[in-house]
């Protein structure tokens, strides 16, 4: 297949992933759909670029080549902020300035000193310069995000950087004298179509995958997560503490819960308002969080209660980890509608026992021990396991 037959191939394989991605665009998260839109943009500038290129021969050297090259140039800088945003970085504008000197490049070494080998070495700049970040950054945040679409689009990264270094190699060694890349005489020309429409291509679909595979998560964590505070919810708890149990149950080991309370939170609402209350929890929730240690796990039943679960934790253990959370509360203070407001907790905890069948029952003790404690008198830890 010759150049000029393999880049417009290329350009309607472009054409159809952009059309498939606007397509799918309001569907997306709003997160990513910056990202998306920068993606599309950038698939249709390089498919634009590719057509300019196609039919270079028809017009001035150093008026198409310049303007196709860039079209080429913007769609690699746009991919580039396009895993930006999907990573939640801010915007900078230097991100473009490889654009314009590359293009003002390919502009002296097609009109000025024309220069294939000049050309194809800024073009591999200038494609370079905003592939490589892009990929590592792929690459760095695969761990935290652990998403297969990821490592496979810094991998086509990867491997058009690497075509496009090989091809100067390739140019510069040649003994004649080259004039377009339309030229049918090598195999390095006919293959660049094809290299160049990975990414705009396939790319596409694993740019697709990334953000299929970001709502996935995002659901998965809003279903075992409270939206409010961050923390674990009571589905999650739940499930967690029957696992635990179980645990505990067939090793003999020991098993606490203990059952946090906000003291006289509806004051906090009634004085301070709705959103001054859930700053409140969230607050709260911090704390918590900070100081649960180890093993143990915190989250929010609902409303104002809190509830640790304490793995390994005799009576000794659990009462200091229950003091632990409640001083640590009381001892901070938070800001509310610029107030400083002090903030207790009454915490009540239980141990698993021989008796028990099921998680719930140790939490049922808790619950018991909790109404002790606000019984009497508040901001204090109590106990209803009985050894």
């Amino acid at each position: 297949m010759d150049p000029r037959s393999a880049l417009i191939i290329a350009t309607l394989m472009m054409l159809l992933n952009g059309g498939v991605l606007g397509l799918m665009h309001r569907g997306m998260s709003r997160d990513v759909q910056p990202s998306a839109a920068d993606w599309r943009v950038g698939t249709l500038l390089a498919a634009g670029g590719s057509i300019l290129l196609a039919a270079q021969e028809g017009y001035p050297p150093g008026f198409i080549l310049p303007i196709g090259n860039g079209c080429l140039f913007l769609a690699m800088a746009l991919y580039w902020r396009a895993i930006r945003r999907f990573d939640g970085h801010k915007d900078v504008w230097w991100i473009f300035l490889p654009v314009v000197l590359a293009s003002f490049g390919i502009f002296w070494f097609a009109a000025i000193m024309p220069s294939l080998e000049a050309r194809v070495l800024v073009a591999t700049i200038g494609w370079n310069i905003c592939l490589l970040p892009a990929a590592w950054s792929l690459v760095k945040g695969a761990p935290k995000d652990s998403a297969v679409s990821r490592l496979v689009l810094a991998a086509i990264m990867f491997v058009v950087a690497a075509f496009m270094m090989l091809r100067v190699v390739f140019l510069t060694t040649r003994s004649d004298e080259a004039i377009s890349i339309l030229e049918s005489t090598n195999w390095v020309n006919a293959v660049t179509p094809l290299i160049v429409a990975i990414l705009p291509v396939i790319g596409t679909t694993a740019f697709l995958m990334m953000c299929s595979e970001r709502i996935r998560r995002q659901w998965e964590i809003a279903a075992t997560t409270d939206y409010l505070t961050g923390l674990p919810n009571r589905r999650t708890i739940n499930a967690t503490g029957e696992s635990r149990f179980s645990a505990a149950q067939r090793s003999g080991g020991n098993f606490a819960v203990a059952i946090i309370d906000i003291d006289h939170f509806k004051s906090i609402n009634d004085r301070f308002g709705h959103e001054s209350g859930d700053e409140a929890l969230r607050h709260v929730a911090g704390l918590l969080a900070q100081n649960c240690r180890g093993p143990n796990l915190v989250g929010r039943l609902g409303g104002e209660e809190f509830v640790a679960l304490l793995e390994d934790a005799g009576v000794t253990e659990a009462f200091a980890a229950a003091e632990r959370l409640r001083s640590c509360i009381e001892q901070s203070p938070v800001t509310l509608n610029g107030v400083l407001q002090k903030i207790t907790v009454s915490v009540g905890f239980s141990l698993i026992a021989a008796d028990d069948s099921e998680f719930d029952d140790v939490l049922r003790r808790a619950d018991k021990a909790l109404y002790v404690a606000k019984s009497g008198g508040r901001n204090c830890v109590e106990t209803d396991f009985e050894a």
